[in-house]
């Protein structure tokens, strides 16, 4: 099971009960919400519904959740820091609650909600998401190992 804190900007593998790894996060710039459009981090349980990405290099970035076959490092500066962009896994998650984060204007999966690395791993730990959890390559890479499609996600304050 994967456990998102919002406030504290963590995410937390566990295995069994107890914490397997610990990880810095970043969440959205806004504040949580599950409403289709508000760019917030949806909160409630989730599964992962996809894993994406196997095999890609490390920074590889994706657009419509397919690997460009470009490195983040390749990208124009005033085109990657404008905007995070998905880069080397994508977590793609479904919400398991329905009326709260599955079905009609608060449907996590079709909101395309990720758990995916980023360029601005300088900034993790700040709230700079559009409703994503963004996390280091490096570590989206060694969770994305570990999960399963099907595997929880708790996502709360």
């Amino acid at each position: 099971m994967l456990l998102v804190r919002i406030g504290r900007s963590t995410l937390q593998f566990r295995r069994k009960g107890s914490v397997a790894r610990s990880y810095a996060i970043s969440t959205s710039k806004r504040p949580p919400s599950n409403i289709a459009n508000s760019l917030g981090t949806p909160r409630g349980l989730h599964e992962i519904a996809e894993r994406i990405g196997a095999g890609q290099p490390i920074g590889m970035v994706f657009k419509a959740r397919v690997p460009t076959g470009r490195h983040f490092s390749e990208i124009p500066d005033g085109e990657a820091y404008s905007r995070n962009l998905i880069t080397s896994r994508i977590l793609w998650l479904r919400g398991l609650e329905p009326g709260v984060n599955l079905g009609g204007n608060v449907d996590t999966f079709s909101r395309y909600v990720y758990i995916h690395g980023t360029q601005r791993e300088d900034r993790i730990g700040e709230p700079i998401s559009a409703g994503c959890i963004l996390m280091r390559n490096g570590d989206i890479i060694e969770l994305y190992e570990e999960v399963r499609v099907g595997d929880l996600v708790w996502i709360g304050d």
